[in-house]
């Protein structure tokens, strides 16, 4: 399966500059961060997709929307391959501004507020991973899967950091990495 890390949001670029926190909620992407998944669209139109799994942080719709509009595939939205709770652009927007904004989407079986209260802490981000890659790794297809998803879960997930845009190959069956350092 492919992991493809968000397109540059706003908070990823005021964030790159200064080191600190520009307090966004929910930030969306950034002209960057669009040139970046229209990329990302016409990359993966030649691979054969056949499920497009996204979180549901506007940074990551965002993204999946031009990937599953070239596949002509709907997209899965699940918090579970949402980012880490460590920062105010990890704050989302409630199921039902997301409905109002986003009316060709399924959001029916997720909880009015999908992300934590408080920080999030390393192990429960793991947690969530192991817990995605055994719900992978049980589909006979899982290797036509696409999941737009975000820095903290695929580092969880890959063992890698990946930067705005970039993809990333995963086996679900092949275990989890040896060894996750939380850094950018």
């Amino acid at each position: 399966m492919i992991f493809l890390r968000h397109g540059q949001s706003e908070f990823n670029l005021l964030f790159t500059q200064t080191r600190r926190d520009p307090g966004i909620i929910d930030p969306k992407l950034t002209p960057l961060g669009h040139e970046q998944a229209e990329r990302a669209a016409e990359e993966l139109a030649k691979r054969d997709i056949r499920r497009v799994i996204t979180s549901p942080y506007n940074r990551a719709l965002q993204t999946a929307t031009p990937v599953a509009r070239a596949l002509g595939l709907p997209l899965t939205v699940t918090p579970t391959v949402r980012e880490r709770y460590a920062f105010t652009c990890d704050v989302g927007t409630p199921v039902s501004h997301l409905q109002r904004d986003w009316p060709g989407v399924g959001f029916h079986a997720i909880e009015e507020i999908w992300w934590p209260p408080i920080e999030e802490p390393e192990d429960q981000v793991l947690a969530r991973a192991a817990l995605f890659r055994a719900e992978m790794a049980a589909l006979d297809d899982w290797a036509h899967t696409l999941v737009v998803s975000h820095w903290g879960f695929i580092l969880a997930f890959t063992g890698q950091s990946v930067m705005n845009g970039q993809m990333i190959e995963a086996d679900p069956t092949a275990g989890a990495p040896e060894t996750v350092v939380w850094r950018h």
